[in-house]
């Protein structure tokens, strides 16, 4: 069933509602994430951890999201995902919520162990939603709508963290954010059974062929043409890099203003607000570039290549920010670098949605497995690095880079638009 046959009943503005919802979704995902980073500090002093154990905490978080979203890929591709994704985000929105009853490292380890184990379930049902609603010349554009929610709840948890706490040196004062934005998921659940109708999500060849014109083929055949396809490998390299940068950015800039350049808690706050808004600013501008080169006669793949490069190049300025010190100008390097590295995401989901058409759930979430089991010991050893430099700046110095290799691997490995070239 092609995409116009597919929404035919709908209103022309319909996928662009649900993308709005899959921003929501997103923005969900990243509060529960986000709340325990901005609190880092008060927790870490009043349960007495060492920055090493702060990074197994957010190292236990990436490994289950990396079984998370391979188990949850598995099943998009299986369970409608009208169903499937208000039970993940139950899931998560749950377990953060517990997390504020947490007395110690050994229930914050598990408490986060399970928030990354249903976190993982968003990816695979919302790239299942995009590439179902939307035209392959859509999807970029879908995308950066979908991921721009991650800065919209990065923006507002600060706010929201802020007008709870206020300035309370209370033991416990960092319990009740917790509660309040764990909560929130039930609205969004409401909104999407409403909104989302069984069949709107059903199987379809998203290119506009009918079913025939390509054949679905079995999970063998698929796992191994994916470990054939030299693209595959190229994307393989890509989500570890740009995660890494990411994810180390989005656990340890908090800590890194505060313990490592002196701002205080209400600065820090209110600058990582800040932080957020740029990301997503960078985040909206890539889909839009994107969009705008290929409706100036760029192919797809060079329009996707050229933006992904210069989002690299931004992302590779932390080692600048990590020699400044306190003021303007490092603040300003990071709000550039926050534009690169989230720019870095709608690009790399949009040459996934090149791969597979019947099998994108396995395809991504088995990438997600990846990149997390590579980047989240990296949480870790920053930490360790920070106990024993007893500063910040060689690991922030060293993080940006990742996102230009990703880049060199893409030319190597991806050299050619080739339509048809998938892995099933």
């Amino acid at each position: 069933m092609s995409v116009a046959r597919q929404t035919s009943t709908r209103s022309a503005s319909w996928k662009w509602w649900i993308s709005g919802l899959l921003l929501l979704a997103t923005m969900i995902n990243y509060m529960d994430r986000q709340t325990l980073a901005n609190l880092s500090v008060r927790i870490t002093e009043e349960f007495q951890l060492s920055q090493e154990q702060y990074g197994n905490i957010e190292f236990v978080f990436g490994w289950a999201f990396a079984v998370g979203s391979l188990v949850f890929g598995i099943l998009a591709d299986r369970v409608n995902v009208r169903v499937l994704y208000p039970i993940v985000l139950l899931g998560w929105s749950s377990m953060d919520c517990i997390t504020g009853l947490s007395h110690g490292y050994g229930t914050l380890l598990v408490c986060r162990t399970f928030l990354g184990f249903f976190e993982a379930g968003h990816w695979p049902c919302a790239l299942r939603t995009t590439q179902r609603i939307l035209s392959s010349g859509d999807r970029m554009m879908g995308n950066s709508v979908l991921q721009s929610g991650a800065s919209l709840g990065a923006i507002i948890t600060p706010l929201v963290i802020r007008a709870i706490v206020g300035d309370s040196t209370a033991p416990g004062a960092w319990r009740p954010p917790f509660f309040i934005v764990g909560a929130v998921g039930v609205t969004w659940v409401i909104a999407w059974l409403t909104m989302v109708r069984g069949d709107d999500l059903a199987q379809h060849n998203p290119s506009g062929r009918t079913a025939t014109a390509n054949p679905p083929r079995g999970d063998m055949a698929f796992w191994i043409g994916l470990v054939r396809n030299r693209r595959f490998w190229a994307l393989v390299v890509m989500v570890v890099c740009i995660n890494s940068t990411w994810q180390l950015i989005r656990a340890w800039l908090p800590k890194f203003l505060q313990q490592g350049r002196g701002y205080d808690e209400a600065a820090s706050l209110y600058f990582n607000s800040a932080y957020y808004i740029a990301t997503d600013i960078g985040c909206l501008l890539a889909g839009a570039a994107g969009l705008w080169l290929t409706r100036r006669g760029f192919r797809s793949h060079q329009a996707k290549s050229l933006v992904f490069g210069v989002c690299s190049l931004l992302a590779a300025l932390t080692t600048v920010a990590a020699a400044l010190p306190q003021g303007w100008l490092l603040l300003g390097v990071l709000l550039v670098v926050g534009a690169g590295t989230l720019g870095l995401f709608p690009c790399y989901y949009s040459f996934t949605q090149e791969m597979s058409s019947q099998h994108l759930g396995k395809a991504t979430g088995l990438l997600a497995t990846i990149a997390w089991l590579a980047s989240s010991p990296l949480q870790k050893y920053f930490g360790r690095l920070v106990d024993q430099t007893g500063s910040f700046d060689l690991g922030l110095a060293i993080l940006g880079w990742a996102p230009l290799v990703a880049f060199v691997t893409l030319l190597l490995l991806w050299r050619r638009d080739e339509p048809g070239e998938q892995a099933a």
